[in-house]
């Protein structure tokens, strides 16, 4: 496998290049341990029951934005 260089991109660039391959991969492209599972399993019973409150990824990213400065 050939690895190309990214350092002529910017970081911002380079992550958006790492999102848009991991949204390429399909969910069965991409093992979980078995505590990765389980965590997963028990965040969406959550989710289900309506037992934890939903953020919007929009505010979570303003918080984290707000956080760097």
């Amino acid at each position: 496998m050939t690895i190309l260089p990214f350092d002529h991109l910017t970081p911002e660039e380079r992550l958006t290049l790492i999102g848009e391959l991991w949204d390429s991969l399909d969910q069965r492209d991409i093992p979980l341990s078995d505590a990765q599972r389980v965590e997963l399993e028990r965040r969406i019973a959550e989710v289900d029951a309506g037992t934890v409150e939903m953020i919007p990824w929009e505010v979570v990213q303003a918080k984290l934005r707000a956080r760097r400065r």
